[in-house]
């Protein structure tokens, strides 16, 4: 589909990428890595267009629609959420005023037996066929879909974009693009400002969707959920691997050990090579064999060994005091907005050494419950912090309180105490302020940058009680380890706001939900909420399938009447049997329905693992043939084609049992 080929890009002395060459096929789905600096967005800037490469070439057919969401753009202020949300169909609106142009002069024209009129109507059926085909009678209902599933309630739709913070309103430009349905989806960290139920609306959407993903993304998570293929940017080029994230992970363990003992062997075919030329150099009886050596120590091609982050590091949080054994304590809190009410009759209690998580949809309370317990903002009811609590409290406008006229290194050097100080370079690293990073003033870092260095002043700083609020959204992942590791390994209390699934998994072992008002405990860690929470929505389905029959068999009666099924003129025990061997075949057709979908589910996972075998043996064939020994080895070139052949077959096969799949879902 988009085929990219000598890609170069220069901004400096030393080359962003050098030579990168890849294809980007249908259903890709693409997890583009690499280091912060290794020149990810400007990858996805060159895929669209809106960046020139130094060097290269990047292929895109005419009829291939690119759709691009980058991590910052400019946002309208003067229309509401459906509105904006409509523009995406800009190009339907243009085809159906074509349409209504072309269909007003058929009917004004009498030349009916003309070749242009003839012309006419075959170029309207063709255009009228295209805009039936895009789903236009359906694209009202998408939207609502799309908008519900990004987060917003219907209330939302007619209110002005204006009234939205910016993450909100990147919600709105996302919902755009992905109405658009581009065949190529380039996603630039799109998960920066979703809540965890929207990341699930989106993995699944995109799992569904039969537009190409490449995207970019800081949320382990998500993107091992979404990819089946990773690129890396490394040492300034671009290394493919078939495999999703997880796997990349274990992959990119491998190659580099590889790289290493080939670096090592290399070393040593050198240091014999100078040796050997040292020792005979002088001896005319060896001229020969020196000038052999020296020529091919010239043509040696130094062994490149990927990067690696100094991230692995173990950093932790200073000694504390210790605390009363409930930091917190909040009984029937309630907090209003003028008449409205973010949350009433909260009740809880936070016991020392707990790692918590706040959770829900943006704009259910998390954040401002924590306001309550910094004591920012009034409420009403009993909210107690505990006995010698010293909270360090992290939130984006923390960020804007350092002080700009400090490098980042006097920044951290202020607050570091004892044996730390020595290693504030090593702490820097890990959080990607790294070499002459270190050196610049606050006042010219990004707002990223500044949420990291007024992250690592408060894992210096002697606390108790953590209160972190969205502390992953600029860190990238080895940074996220690195705090995550810290926050384990602290002996206070934890209250963590976030949506980052990977980043609580294993950290918090207690659950509050925020939603309807409410703030709901649950015991466990977050995949035992989320895994808790779709049972729940699975017994509320079961629940309404239930009495579906009964309502099945009654009819339409005026509102404001209580719907019942008419009784007919049997006895009430016929009746009832007659509702219970309904509900029975109900019943049994869904039970039928599901185990042909698990059939299905089944048959296109282990079509993907053969797929996945195919294409490993596939690429080793590949490598075997290229070196100069085998090239004539007939054995090899005929499983080669043999493979190749039963991997298409095997792809052809996948993609009718994933229509099949899909058709249950759907």
């Amino acid at each position: 589909m988009i085929s990219v080929e000598g890609l170069k890009v220069e901004f400096g002395v030393k080359p962003l990428f050098v030579d990168a060459s890849f294809v980007i096929n249908d259903k890709d789905r693409i997890a583009l890595v690499g280091k912060n600096g290794a020149g990810k967005s400007t990858m996805l800037k060159i895929l669209c267009g809106q960046q020139k490469p130094t060097a290269g070439i990047v292929s895109v057919p005419n009829d291939c629609r690119v759709g691009y969401l980058p991590q910052v753009m400019i946002l309208q202020d003067n229309t509401t959420v459906r509105e904006e949300a409509q523009k995406a169909f800009a190009d339907i609106t243009k085809m159906k005023d074509r349409l209504d142009k072309m269909n007003q002069e058929l009917a004004e024209r009498t030349d009916y037996e003309s070749e242009s009129y003839l012309a006419l109507i075959e170029k309207y059926t063709t255009e009228h066929e295209r805009y039936m085909m895009m789903g236009v009678e359906s694209r009202e209902a998408e939207l609502e879909r799309t908008l519900t599933g990004l987060g917003f309630l219907r209330s939302d739709f007619d209110r002005p974009t204006s009234e939205f913070s910016g993450g909100w309103r990147m919600r709105i430009e996302l919902a755009k693009i992905l109405l658009q349905k581009p065949d190529v989806l380039l996603l630039d960290e799109p998960t920066n400002h979703l809540d965890i139920e929207s990341i699930q609306w989106l993995e699944q959407f995109l799992a569904q969707s039969s537009s190409a993903v490449v995207l970019v993304s800081h949320d382990r998570a998500f993107i091992n959920n979404v990819s089946n293929r990773t690129l890396e940017i490394s040492c300034g080029r671009v290394i493919d691997y078939k495999v999703k994230y997880n796997e990349y992970v274990v992959l990119r363990k491998e190659r580099r050990e590889q790289q290493l003992r080939a670096y090592e062997n290399q070393q040593k075919e050198v240091a014999d090579m100078k040796a050997f030329i040292e020792r005979f150099r002088y001896q005319a009886t060896k001229a020969v064999q020196v000038q052999q050596k020296i020529k091919q120590l010239e043509k040696v091609v130094p062994i490149e060994i990927d990067e690696v982050d100094n991230s692995a590091m173990h950093l932790k949080f200073p000694p504390c005091l210790r605390s009363g054994d409930y930091p917190i304590i909040c009984d029937e809190v309630r907090k209003d907005y003028g008449a409205h009410t973010v949350f009433d009759h909260v009740t809880l209690t936070i016991k020392r050494g707990e790692k918590v998580a706040f959770v829900g949809k943006n704009g259910e309370g998390k954040s401002t419950l924590v306001k309550c317990i910094m004591g920012e903002i009034p409420f009403t009811g009993e909210l107690k912090v505990g006995h010698n609590i010293q909270i360090g409290y992290f939130a984006q406008n923390q960020a804007q309180l350092l002080d700009e006229s400090l490098t980042v290194f006097q920044t951290i050097d202020n607050v570091a105490k004892g044996d730390i100080r020595l290693r504030i370079n090593d702490i820097l690293g890990a959080f990607m302020f790294g070499g002459e990073e270190s050196d610049k003033k606050v006042k010219v870092l990004s707002g990223g940058e500044r949420s990291r260095l007024a992250m690592i002043r408060l894992l210096l700083e002697p606390v108790n009680l953590l209160i972190l609020d969205e502390p992953t959204n600029h860190l990238d992942m080895p940074s996220k380890d690195v705090l995550k590791e810290a926050i384990k390994a602290f002996d206070g209390t934890a209250i963590i706001v976030s949506h980052d699934r990977e980043f609580l998994d294993g950290l918090v072992t207690k659950v509050y939900e925020f939603g309807g008002g409410k703030v709901k405990e649950h015991l466990g860690g977050i995949y035992d909420f989320l895994q808790a929470k779709k049972i729940s929505e699975l017994d509320e389905l079961g629940r309404k399938d239930s009495i579906s029959p009964t309502r099945a068999n009654s009819q339409s009666e005026p509102s404001g009447l209580s719907v019942r099924p008419v009784e007919p003129k049997s006895s009430s025990e016929e009746d009832h049997s007659q509702v219970l061997a309904q509900a029975a075949l109900s019943y049994a057709e869904r039970k039928e329905q599901q185990k042909r979908r698990n059939r299905a589910e089944k048959a296109v996972k282990e079509s993907e693992a053969k797929i996945e075998k195919l294409e490993q043996r596939l690429k080793e064939l590949d490598e075997l043939l290229m070196q100069p020994e085998n090239a004539s080895d007939m054995t090899l070139v005929t499983e080669y084609t043999t493979t190749k052949r039963c991997l298409d077959e095997e792809v052809e096969r996948w993609e009718q049992l994933s229509e099949t799949l899909e058709s249950f879902i759907n």
